[in-house]
């Protein structure tokens, strides 16, 4: 009986966190492993939750994504405000295959950023009505999306590896 316990304890030990879990970390859904770092409100729970993603994208260029659980979901228009400085109008648009709700469209290096080196990050709907525990706190993003974002750029060009593998032969 106690090695069933204890093969009990251990099972749910090696469970993974909540994906909505609130602050920053690696993102959890299933294909994400190490590409994206996702950073939740302070109140997110699997049901209830506000959060964004920094992800980098099969093409090696890094996203930012929206992922809530709003009604009529994501996609659509937001004000994204860092560290109370002037707020960012934003347009997010639904994509195949994502885990998240929705990516923002346009270039994002000066948001991520800010996210970066932020306090305070702020997520609100232009289109519908507001998100509750919007507001997702900064404190770790740095870390996260620096080692979520390590290994998105190549390090060796497709042309040069192959010239490599033609020089061996």
């Amino acid at each position: 009986m106690i090695l069933r316990a204890g093969f009990l304890l251990v099972a749910l030990a090696a469970t993974p966190a909540a994906a909505q879990e609130s602050g920053w970390h690696f993102s959890p859904y299933p294909g994400e492993g190490d590409r994206a770092a996702l950073g939740c409100s302070y109140a997110s729970t699997p049901a209830h939750h506000v959060c964004i993603a920094v992800r980098c994208e099969d093409d090696f260029s890094t996203a930012l994504h929206i992922d809530t659980t709003r009604l009529g979901g994501d996609a659509g228009r937001w004000s994204l405000t860092i560290d109370r400085e002037h707020p960012i109008a934003v347009t997010a648009v639904a994509v195949d295959g994502s885990p998240y709700g929705a990516k923002i469209e346009g270039d994002v290096a000066p948001i991520i950023e800010a996210i970066r080196n932020g306090n305070s990050f702020f997520l609100d709907p232009l289109d519908e009505g507001p998100v509750p525990d919007r507001g997702i706190g900064l404190t770790g993003s740095l870390d996260a999306i620096n080692r979520a974002l390590y290994y998105c750029a190549p390090r060796v060009t497709p042309q040069a590896e192959n010239k490599e593998t033609d020089n061996d032969g």
